[in-house]
């Protein structure tokens, strides 16, 4: 009935590698609201796309975790293929989305539903790079290794770095092929664009997603150090730990605008500015799968194909370069768990087949997916901004042992940053989350607890509280200053933390950042933390109206970035998407009980 799965072609870890400098996937579940949806989810769950079930009690269940830039594509394939009989059973596929870094934290520790989500009977990350770190992660430990080797193919993407194309044509682009040479020696001018004649432009804007989560953020802290030895293979601890390479390194990561948890947090908030006519000062390059760029020019940066053509064109598209130095494809692995029974496993394998049978494939090649043996469709064309000669180059793979000193060595280089958390302890924060016998609150502290671990020993870190008068007629009150090592007495005092109040949301939200623009520092990323379960409750505070143009900086000026966190179904979401979008942040979305531990991490993430 379909062609029998082939193994996808061997490149080692190849697709694990990318040499690319910025960005990452796509949020749904935990979804990033400055733009809706998309990519690597640090949560999981999946609004989208319904499951349609076809099957009785008696039927087969066939869970999938997705890394998001294709959950809701797969969703729709399941939907097409639920019903279907294999061994005499009929079989429903339920889609989820999880992020690849989160799937692969989750699977190492041993998934737990409460926190994790369904447990899957098939993983399928966006590479084939995080099987092999969860190998690495679980062997020799308690609990078997809950994945083989080597797994087949879905689709693939190379990745590569995105540009405005009059950015890219001011580097030379298509004709001079273009590098990470280029792009360091910009990122370090001190002149910026004006060393390519548009000062208008402002200094070069790296993004990049936290290599913890993000798929591209991973594969591009690897390429990074690729590009640093000049090497395209056979990377070692040696090379990783030279004082070069480390100098070269930091040297990119000092030119990050922000991290992200995802790249859709770049690619939203680009098209944000894209509607406003301020795209080129927002982000010069951020390098994301190929798909990427086709999805951003169509007006759909989620990348989910029931938003396709909801919004307009971008003025300014991206293209993509592929790096003259090399890079290599995200090649979406199934993987199948070994806990799946055998049932679930035939039905897994029967799935397999109809995913890489020519329809599906051609549906895989409609939104810009390369097809799983590699080749391009008709939608990578030079319209489009791609190629399909392109690339020329791959790289070779580093060892796990390399992987994980690569993973350490950008904890320590990374850009530093200066946050100030701001908590709602409003009344409304002592209310029980149904089905926790937990506060709001509670729950909340925890989450911002258990995030701490992400800051390190060169970020400054501060906490306010804010209800309503809390400091004299002030709505907020400090409770440790920004400073560096402040993470015992941050713990101490979110833990001690109880509900008073209303809430005083504009008047705080405009304190914290002056107070971080007052401390703010060139060489760090700069940003407010805002967790709220309430709308502005404080009669005699500033306006909306007046609150916004107050956050705003002018273009190509590196401001305060204020993310926000929507914390539960009265938060006023609509506002605090306002505020984030203002300041070129984005907005979170907690509203659901339980999912505030996921989503700060998530926010935290970007720093």
């Amino acid at each position: 009935m379909y062609p029998p799965p082939q193994q996808k072609r061997r490149r080692g870890l190849a697709p694990f590698i990318i040499a690319v400098i910025l960005a990452g996937a796509l949020i749904v579940g935990l979804r990033t609201l400055i733009g809706g949806g998309g990519g690597d989810d640090p949560g999981g769950g999946g609004a989208g796309i319904a499951q349609k079930r076809a099957c009785g009690d008696d039927g087969i269940v066939l869970t999938i975790a997705a890394s998001s830039e294709k959950a809701e594509l797969l969703r729709g394939m399941a939907n097409g293929y639920n019903g279907h009989r294999v061994d005499g059973r009929c079989v429903d596929v339920v889609v989820n989305s999880k992020a690849s870094g989160g799937a692969m934290q989750a699977l190492a520790r041993g998934w737990d539903e409460r926190q994790d989500g369904p447990r899957p009977d098939v993983w399928t990350p966006a590479s084939a790079g995080w099987v092999a770190l969860l190998r690495q992660r679980t062997e020799g430990g308690d609990r078997a290794t809950p994945v083989a080797a080597d797994n087949p193919t879905l689709a693939e993407s190379p990745l590569v770095i995105a540009m405005p194309k009059p950015m890219a044509q001011a580097l030379g682009w298509p004709a001079k092929k273009v590098g990470w040479s280029e792009i360091l020696d910009l990122a370090n001018d001190p002149k910026g664009w004006a060393k390519y004649g548009h000062p208008e432009w402002g200094a070069f804007r790296l993004g990049k997603t936290n290599p913890n989560f993000s798929t591209s953020g991973l594969n591009a802290t690897v390429g990074a150090y690729f590009a640093a030895t000049g090497l395209s293979g056979d990377l070692t601890e040696k090379d990783v730990s030279s004082a070069k390479t480390r100098d070269f390194v930091r040297g990119v990561e000092r030119s990050i605008v922000h991290y992200g948890d995802t790249t859709l947090t770049f690619l939203s908030n680009l098209q944000h500015a894209d509607d406003e006519g301020t795209a080129m000062s927002y982000i010069s390059a951020v390098t994301v799968e190929e798909k990427s760029v086709w999805d951003y020019n169509q007006g759909n940066p989620t990348g989910d194909p029931k938003t396709l053509g909801e919004h307009a064109k971008p003025k300014v598209p991206l293209v993509a370069i592929y790096p003259k130095e090399g890079t290599l494809f995200s090649d979406h692995p199934y993987a199948v768990l070994s806990w799946a029974d055998a049932a679930r496993k035939a039905a897994a394998a029967d799935f397999l087949k109809y995913l890489q049978a020519p329809e599906r494939q051609r549906e895989f090649e409609k939104y810009a997916f390369r097809t799983f043996d590699g080749k391009p469709g008709d939608l990578i064309t030079a319209a489009n901004g791609l190629d399909p000669k392109q690339p020329s180059t791959t790289l070779g793979a580093p060892t796990p042992q390399v992987l994980d000193r690569i993973l350490k060595s950008w904890s320590e280089l990374r850009k530093p940053a200066n946050v100030l958390m701001v908590m709602d302890v409003s009344g409304s924060m002592g209310a029980e989350v149904p089905g926790t016998g937990r506060t709001k609150l509670d729950l909340a502290k925890q989450a911002a607890v258990n995030a701490l671990p992400q800051f390190g020993p060169n970020d400054r870190v501060g906490l306010w509280m804010f209800s309503l008068k809390q400091d004299g007629d002030k709505d907020y009150r400090e409770l440790v200053p920004m400073d560096r090592n402040t993470g015992s007495r941050l713990k101490d005092r979110i833990e001690g933390l109880i509900p008073n109040g209303g809430t005083g949301l504009y008047d705080t939200t405009l304190a914290s950042y002056r107070y971080v623009m007052a401390h703010r520092s060139g060489d760090a990323i700069n940003a407010v933390v805002f967790l709220t379960d309430g709308k502005n409750e404080d009669n005699n505070s500033i306006s909306l109206d007046d609150l916004v143009p107050d956050l705003r900086t002018e273009a190509g000026e590196d401001g305060v970035r204020v993310f926000t966190i929507a914390y539960g179904a009265d938060a006023d979401l609509g506002t605090l998407k306002k505020i984030s979008q203002t300041t070129d942040a984005a907005a979170y979305d907690s509203r659901k009980p339980g999912s505030i531990d996921q989503v700060f991490t998530a926010v935290i993430s970007n720093f």
